[in-house]
């Protein structure tokens, strides 16, 4: 102790080093126990008490403490290993604080044990400054990439399932792919892509707004829908507004959106007259308008003075409990509309009936009523349609040759209590419904969830693809990150699914099915079993207040009921998996390209007379109460974070993967996004690009150049993808983020165009209202 008491900066920093100790320890050892009695892992109140004998030692000038130390260090790897195998985020937060501080542990240990020492020191410290530079660059690449063993060829003979010059539909074609046929930007050349043009729509974004629009193009016009339901037309091109028609619709301060226009040239009205080329839109005061595509003015044929009221039928309709936000579906003459529906509020909500008008004068065509066949148009005078059956909110499918349209379907109102639902919710709610076009009756259904309490409505758009042996399937994933495949002329399963025994402990009264459907020959894409060790936190401490809440919480899987008393884990949880934004299929090499969520959301039944007005009035879409009028219980709803706001199990929380349609393969998978825009639930802001896998909202774009592109992180970029290898190729930097899907089409100049509306990614404060158009450097 002689050479350490001789220089007294080295024994006030073995002194400081003893307090740190000290202090890490008391922690370990507090929420240790603590753990200890939930049934949770030993490993901090051992480490903890390790930790406080290593201080005592080092205030007593012992050099024992700093190998102490050392060794905590070593055994603090080998359980993350046992752990967590060698997942570089999920050993992070477990070793960073021992390597930092293991360096000046070596450091020193020459110091206080001898010159003796000085070689090991040395060494030690060595190891762990390289250990220490391969986090800190490893933070910045992607972790856990999957990649394929070759790069996966175009399939000889492949074609794409329509070869249109527009991106008329939400999904490019009706078969919602996003597939679309253009091959003059690639891999080898993407580098060269850059703006072209950006415009700004001039809307203000307010609260309760998000840009999701996928613009419509037709010819050598795009035609942008904003969170308001303003339409603007603008050369595709050159990204000149051309005209812009504003229906006024009233903002209602809670779920403002327009993902899309339809688009319809009449039969009935010559070419080059007026509304001989439509654009289809709806609004969110449940208004459907015809507007000429070419000047913006309303179609006084269609509907009265242009427009048609889709709350007819619907009997009372309370603000905000009603409205389409998804883009209308025309095919065959006919604009098929679902609604949102608001969830969480009473038993008694707007009708979940799906509807067709005519696309020549608006008027009503057939109605399907889930609650009451009988019912093919407007219900009788003074009764309405079924009230509180699932709603189609998302966007669906259609086989113009087969006749059908594929009818993604929530589930029943409210959310989270099913013991009042009626047969109909029972029988429909979370599945696919496949309708006649011609007439809106069914044809087949197929479940995803029986009775859903956890919000696992089916969110997605259906894609439809032809397998290699000429079969025509229909390809759903879902919020429980399943994906079936199914044949879309009658409904069977083409990848075997099974019929699995879930949890049965639930609410007295509530009802819940005794088994679930499994899609077992197809990958699951997020949403496994968690186990404590799955828990995560920026630093030690806030992932062992991880640990701690989750032995805290109920969770029996992704089918575990809430009760009331008990916080319930819901994941995947009621955002996904995957959702509205819908995958894409590489229709040249069978590829699906699918985006997920893994973001679990904690819920909880309470009786609904401890939801009072105050609780109810500040609920929001993601946090907060339904009130669930009607039922016994209110459901309370948040997010699993740490104390630093961070979400409490390990990266990524969002993922892109190839699957394999024929083989039921995963083919390649990378975490999907960085931190460097993120704003934490407690405001603090990221700048750092670390590739950890961000939550993604939106869909992929896929093209015949081989080449998917993605934007819906919480990130400002949108990025190119390689799709035969799944590496990224190119990214470029917007004015904000975007949750939107990219569309891409050709211009009259001959160059291909990447287009983007970034109006801010979910979580970020930060909002925009761009349209962003890219291609080659010219």
């Amino acid at each position: 102790m002689a050479e350490l008491t001789s220089h007294k900066p080295f024994r006030w920093l073995v002194i400081a080093l003893a307090v740190v100790l000290a202090l890490f320890g008391a922690a370990f050892v507090a929420g240790g126990g603590y753990l200890i009695t939930l049934g949770g892992s030993w490993y901090y109140l051992i480490a903890g008490i390790a930790l406080l004998v290593s201080a005592l030692l080092l205030l007593r000038g012992k050099a024992s403490g700093l190998v102490l130390f050392l060794l905590i260090g070593l055994a603090t790897a080998v359980w993350g290993v046992y752990e967590v195998g060698f997942a570089f985020w999920g050993l992070v937060p477990r070793l960073a604080p021992f390597v930092v501080i293991g360096i000046l542990a070596a450091l020193l240990l020459p110091a206080m044990a001898g010159k003796g020492a000085k070689l090991p020191g040395f060494g030690i410290a060595v190891i762990l400054v390289a250990i220490v530079a391969y986090g800190a660059w490893g933070a910045f690449q992607p972790q856990g990439v999957l990649r394929p063993q070759a790069p996966v060829a175009a399939r000889d003979g492949a074609k794409p399932s329509e070869q249109g010059t527009n991106w008329q539909y939400y999904g490019y074609s009706g078969a919602g792919t996003r597939f679309a046929p253009y091959n003059q930007i690639t891999a080898a050349n993407v580098s060269n892509l850059e703006v072209a043009w950006t415009f700004r729509t001039g809307e203000e974004p307010v609260k309760g707004s998000e840009f999701q629009n996928t613009p419509t193009q037709i010819g050598d016009n795009v035609y942008v829908c904003t969170p308001l339901n303003k339409v603007i037309s603008l050369d595709a091109t050159t990204g000149q507004e051309k005209w812009r028609f504003d229906p006024k619709s009233k903002s209602n301060t809670f779920w403002n959106r327009c993902r899309g226009v339809g688009y319809y040239e009449s039969a009935a009205v010559p070419e080059g007259q007026q509304c001989h080329a439509r654009i289809i839109l709806t609004t969110i005061d449940a208004q459907m308008i015809a507007l000429d595509a070419n000047t913006g003015e309303t179609c006084g044929q269609f509907g009265t003075n242009g427009a048609a009221n889709l709350k007819a039928g619907l009997g009372d309709v309370p603000d905000t409990y009603y409205f389409p936000t998804s883009m209308p579906t025309v095919t065959n003459g006919l604009v098929i509309i679902g609604g949102w529906v608001r969830d969480g509020r009473e038993t008694n909500e707007p009708s979940g009936v799906i509807r067709a008008y005519s696309s020549e004068n608006g008027e009503l065509v057939w109605a399907w009523d889930l609650g009451n066949p009988n019912i093919t148009k407007l219900p009788p005078e003074g009764e309405s349609y079924t009230r509180g059956t699932p709603n189609m909110w998302s966007t669906p499918a259609f086989d113009a040759k087969l006749g059908l349209i594929y009818l993604p379907i929530g589930n029943g109102t409210p959310d989270f209590w099913s013991a009042h639902r009626n047969e109909a919710t029972n029988k429909y709610g979370a599945s696919l419904v496949a309708l006649d076009i011609a007439t809106g009756r069914e044809r087949w259904h197929f479940q995803f969830v029986h009775h859903d309490v956890w919000d696992y409505d089916t969110a997605s758009q259906p894609a439809l693809y032809d397998m290699a042996d000429g079969t025509p399937v229909v390809v759903q994933t879902t919020k429980q990150g399943d994906i079936y495949v199914l044949d879309r002329r009658d409904g069977k399963p083409v990848k075997k699914v099974e019929e699995r025994p879930v949890t049965q402990t639930h609410q007295e009264g509530d009802v819940i099915s005794a088994t679930q459907p499994f899609s077992v020959d197809m990958p699951h894409l997020g949403g496994e079993m968690l186990t404590e060790a799955d828990m995560w936190g920026a630093t030690p401490f806030d992932q062992l207040a991880c640990r701690i809440a989750f032995k805290k919480l109920r969770y029996e899987g992704q089918y575990t009921p809430m009760i009331q008393g008990a916080r319930t884990l819901i994941y995947p949880g009621f955002y996904g998996g995957m959702n509205w934004g819908s995958m894409a299929i590489d229709e040249s090499r069978g590829l699906g390209i699918i985006n997920d969520i893994r973001m679990p959301q904690l819920a909880e039944l309470i009786l609904r007379e401890q939801a009072t007005p105050e609780m109810s009035a500040n609920m929001s879409h993601d946090a907060g109460v339904h009130p669930q009028a009607g039922t016994p219980f209110a459901a309370l709803r948040g997010g699993f974070y740490s104390p630093l706001g961070v979400p409490c199990h390990m990266p990524p929380w969002g993922t892109l993967s190839a699957v394999d349609l024929e083989s039921g393969k995963l083919v390649w998978q990378r975490p999907l996004g960085s931190v460097e825009d993120s704003v934490l639930p407690n405001g603090l802001k990221v700048p750092l690009g670390m590739q950890i896998g961000m939550p993604t909202l939106g869909g992929p774009l896929t093209t015949a150049g081989g080449l998917t592109f993605y934007a819906g992180t919480q990130d400002f970029y949108l990025r190119a993808i390689d799709t035969a290898t799944g590496d990224e190729v190119w990214k470029g930097r917007m004015p904000i983020g975007a949750q939107a899907t990219p569309m891409t089409y050709m211009g009259k100049d001959g160059s291909q165009y990447v287009l983007i509306a970034a109006g801010g990614a979910r979580q970020s404060p930060q909002r925009g209202d761009y349209v962003v158009a890219y291609r080659l450097r010219k």
